[in-house]
């Protein structure tokens, strides 16, 4: 029998039952043969086993995994290492993919050797309808429309770094990725564990692709919905994911910069107009504008504390 080409990796914790399942079903749906990809439901400490939740018999390579430690980051290091195939595929578990996802990537995957990560849009599909003020934080819940392609060299680029939702990573990206935690190199994991909201393990994985002389990319034809309960769109909710996602991008920062911090230099000139250009705001930009400074205040607080020790890669490696 032939090794899958794609490996599809799904972690979750204590899930949606009806958010799983339109996973799962989207899944089923692939046109893509399914003895051409496996698929890996890893089950991170559920309350209530997924094994009773998700039937995967429908898949001829379709198998569970328990993952004891509790993260997303534990959980993915585990799919990677479960794994068999060149090209591994992350599917959320409130990740619906278009019937054509899983043949996109086998087709991108061939006609770009260079690109080591990649994913696509990410459309959302809101519970309710989310109040409009919202709409300028929707790229904080990895939701991305776009006509053309884009990629490069240079990690953590905006404009060209992949999501998590649908991420594809090369099997040397992610074993490089799961080498840099198994050396100690992240002692900070920077992905949902529990109630915290940190997010840029993803961002670590992918910019990994560019460690190794690979590129990142967006393609347009990859295409999922992002299901969205009506709590995300809530004002204390994407509060405190902002300020999560400040604090992980300045941790991310200094992995990236072999462990050197960046300390905040700025005078008090600037230190006055910013807290001029902050009383001009409304209360709720304030409030949003408040979380991120707190964020990269705690980030450097603790990176300067010396509570967060990183290694350097060894070059002759």
């Amino acid at each position: 029998m032939l090794q899958p080409e794609i490996s599809v990796i799904t972690c979750a914790h204590n899930p949606r039952p009806d958010y799983l399942r339109q996973v799962i079903e989207a899944l089923a749906e692939q046109t893509l043969d399914k003895h051409r990809w496996e698929y890996l439901l890893i089950d991170n400490e559920s309350e209530q086993p997924l094994t009773f939740l998700a039937d995967l018999s429908w898949h001829p390579h379709g198998r569970h995994v328990r993952e004891e430690k509790v993260g997303l980051t534990h959980a993915r290091l585990r799919g990677i290492q479960e794994s068999v195939s060149d090209m591994l595929v992350f599917v959320d578990d409130d990740n619906v993919l278009d019937p054509d996802y899983l043949e996109q990537v086998v087709r991108l995957s061939a006609a770009w050797p260079v690109i080591g990560a990649f994913s696509g849009q990410v459309r959302p599909r809101f519970e309710e309808e989310p109040p409009e003020w919202t709409r300028k934080y929707w790229n904080r819940l990895a939701i991305r429309e776009f006509d053309q392609d884009h990629w490069s060299n240079i990690p953590c680029l905006d404009h060209t770094t992949p999501n998590g939702a649908g991420l594809c990573v090369r099997r040397r990206v992610a074993l490089e990725y799961l080498g840099y935690h198994e050396k100690g190199m992240r002692k900070i994991v920077l992905d949902r564990m529990g109630a915290s909201l940190l997010s840029a393990g993803d961002l670590d994985l992918a910019a990994t692709a560019c460690d190794l002389g690979f590129g990142n990319g967006l393609f347009a034809d990859l295409k999922l919905t992002h299901l969205m309960p009506r709590e995300r769109l809530e004002e204390n909710y994407l509060i405190k994911l902002l300020e999560a996602q400040t604090f992980s991008a300045v941790v991310l920062n200094s992995f990236r910069s072999n462990g050197e911090s960046q300390q905040s230099n700025k005078g008090l000139k600037t230190l006055v107009a910013d807290q001029l250009r902050l009383l001009a705001k409304d209360r709720r930009e304030r409030r949003f504008s408040r979380a991120a400074a707190n964020g990269e205040r705690k980030a450097l607080q603790i990176l300067s504390n010396g509570n967060v020790s990183v290694k350097r890669k060894d070059s002759s490696a």
